[in-house]
């Protein structure tokens, strides 16, 4: 990570909130020759003792699945937003333009559910999505259709045991300069550039 004092988010809080408002996340492992990949929806649990614990589910047999079998091992990569800054709304000239996002990563150790823990983990997902009087809820889901999804997926749980981030917001440069990128990115139609902006003015002195 571009590891840097003032880039890194201390308030435990507001780590908890962007992993909370940015749920899907991209799942890494080690593959036999690359790296594996999966973008998949998760959630988070905190315990009374303070550990952190994510769930969710993924499909059975494929390389994600065989690679975290042979390796436990995870890297969890929450991306949120993120935006284009030009040098030229500095105060000060002739420095290089960059770029403002916020990610969170946590590893950790993946455990991989039994039948009924991979049906507790899509009930859950769905429930989080779906009120109880859609017609896509959990509850009206026919029993058979259920089980075959539990044929075909696999729950899991990863115990996270380090966690780092980054957000890179401007923290680097004056007030003047910050309060120039945050007019010069809301004047963009992305609501990337709108949410960073939004991020940026809270941190200015």
């Amino acid at each position: 990570m571009y590891k840097l004092p003032y880039f890194t988010e201390t308030d435990h809080e507001n780590i908890i909130a962007f992993i909370r408002e940015n749920p899907f996340a991209i799942v890494t492992g080690f593959g036999e020759k690359y790296p594996v990949a999966s973008h998949l929806p998760l959630q988070l649990h905190i315990k009374e003792d303070g550990k952190m614990f994510f769930s969710g589910h993924l499909m059975k047999n494929t390389d994600h699945h065989k690679a975290f079998e042979k390796n436990e091992h995870v890297l969890l990569i929450f991306n949120g937003p993120h935006s284009y800054v030009s040098a030229s709304w500095y105060t000060e000239k002739n420095v290089a333009s960059t770029w403002n996002y916020i990610t969170v990563h946590a590893k950790g150790k993946i455990r991989f559910t039994d039948e009924e823990g991979t049906y507790n983990a899509i009930k859950a997902i769905t429930d989080q999505y779906e009120g109880a009087d859609s017609p896509a809820s959990f509850e009206n889901l026919s029993a058979e259709y259920v089980n075959r999804l539990i044929k075909a997926i696999i729950g899991f749980e990863i115990e996270v045991t380090e966690m780092d981030n980054v957000f890179k917001l401007s923290q680097n440069h004056t007030a003047e300069t910050r309060k120039s990128i945050v007019d010069h990115l809301r004047e963009a139609s992305d609501s990337n550039a709108h949410t960073i902006a939004s991020e940026v003015d809270k941190r200015i002195d």
